[in-house]
């Protein structure tokens, strides 16, 4: 038992990971925006199958965002929305490497699996206030005047995929450098997808805060200050969010040293020390 508990720990790494962080969407359409791009820190850990195959659990925590104010566009310019959420994400992907990091120091890697991640948009208002914004129902999610637009969950899962390249220091500590992205299942992670809906009607129901932040066109110069008619396209629905990771992987392989590991053909070898003649 020992034996099966020291093999098992001879295959595990433990990582902590840190970048940048964005969103792409209906408020951010730019790669790694400069004023929109946020940070992201994690830790991971690493069991590895194979040479060249790990399996990494990981969490990471990080804060995307968006702001119409940053658009070259007038017309989006003039819609001024905006939002930031934090993101909480659980990942369980396979890594697999181009070549073995036990022959050499450098290989291409990609991994792919499933994350569960924890989101809620919030904006400032006029008054500097912080604003969930999915109470509000600002596009008439759970409102009975529109069946069809269901209020969003705020815990969903992801496909994580990226890849990289990654450097051994030693067969212990390695480095990567890796780009990630989220495939969602969401439009909401914007709190912006489809058309404005009636304003009496989110007035009525979700009161003036929820008409205020729904329409912030008001607020800015050139806007205009009439709220949008109903079915007035407000995001676009075609496209799903994303939103997407690029940072250095720290490894550390724990359990590792000790008399009984020996290197033959610069590859892993377990065995008793020899006794000298």
């Amino acid at each position: 038992m020992l034996w099966n508990l020291f093999s098992f720990s001879q295959n595990l790494h433990l990582g902590i990971f840190g970048g940048a962080a964005a969103y792409n969407g209906d408020l951010a359409e730019k790669i790694f925006p400069g004023k929109l791009t946020n940070g992201v820190i994690g830790v991971t850990v690493n069991y590895e199958l194979q040479d060249q195959f790990f399996i990494r659990a990981g969490f990471s925590y990080s804060i995307v965002g968006g702001d119409d104010a940053y658009s070259k566009d007038t017309a989006l310019q003039h819609r001024n929305l905006r939002f930031e959420t934090s993101i909480g994400e659980f990942s369980l992907i396979g890594e697999y490497y181009i070549f073995n990091l036990y022959n050499q120091k450098f290989s291409p890697y990609v991994f792919a699996g499933l994350a569960i991640y924890h989101f809620n948009p919030y904006a400032y208002d006029q008054n500097g206030q912080q604003v969930f914004l999915k109470p509000l129902s600002t596009e008439g999610q759970g409102l009975s005047q529109y069946p069809d637009r269901k209020p969003y969950s705020l815990t969903q899962p992801a496909i994580p995929f990226g890849g990289g390249v990654k450097y051994a220091f030693s067969d212990n500590v390695r480095l990567g450098l890796e780009f990630g992205l989220r495939k969602l299942f969401t439009d909401y992670l914007d709190d912006v997808s489809t058309t404005y809906v009636d304003y009496n009607d989110l007035l009525s129901a979700k009161g003036q805060l929820a008409v205020d932040m729904a329409y912030r066109g008001d607020e800015v110069a050139g806007g205009n200050p009439n709220y949008p008619g109903k079915n007035i396209t407000r995001g676009g629905e075609k496209f799903k969010d994303w939103y997407y990771f690029a940072g250095l992987h720290l490894t550390f392989r724990i359990g590792s040293g000790g008399g009984g590991m020996q290197f033959m053909n610069n590859k892993k070898k377990y065995g008793c020390p020899s006794v000298p003649q």
